[in-house]
């Protein structure tokens, strides 16, 4: 009974740092670009689009596909990198763990 006590305190110790490494996630940044830096897109570790950058260079009116496409390339990349944010700073919690859909 004693290691069950144990094994709760540890659980509990666990998801405090879980929601720690959450909250602290929201503050970190990642930045992706496409076209040669033409459209940077910045992502918080939420998953938030915080910030587009386009650059006047890329805006042709009789071409708006290509600023289209440059701007989901580059807001794709950011949510790759947020990912990955996620996996190396939440993955540490679960490592080991084959728990589907855990990070």
């Amino acid at each position: 009974m004693k290691n069950m006590g144990n094994m709760m305190k540890q659980m509990q110790k666990m998801q405090k740092q879980m929601a720690k490494a959450q909250e602290e996630l929201k503050e970190k940044t990642v930045e992706a670009t496409a076209g040669g830096g033409m459209v940077t897109v910045v992502a918080s570790g939420d998953k938030r689009i915080l910030d587009v950058k386009i650059s006047e260079d890329v805006v042709d009116p009789d071409d708006v596909e290509m600023l289209q496409d440059l701007i989901l390339a580059a807001t794709n990349e950011a949510l790759k990198q947020v990912d990955e944010l996620v996996e190396q700073d939440m993955g540490k919690f679960t490592k080991g763990m084959n728990i589907p859909g855990m990070f």
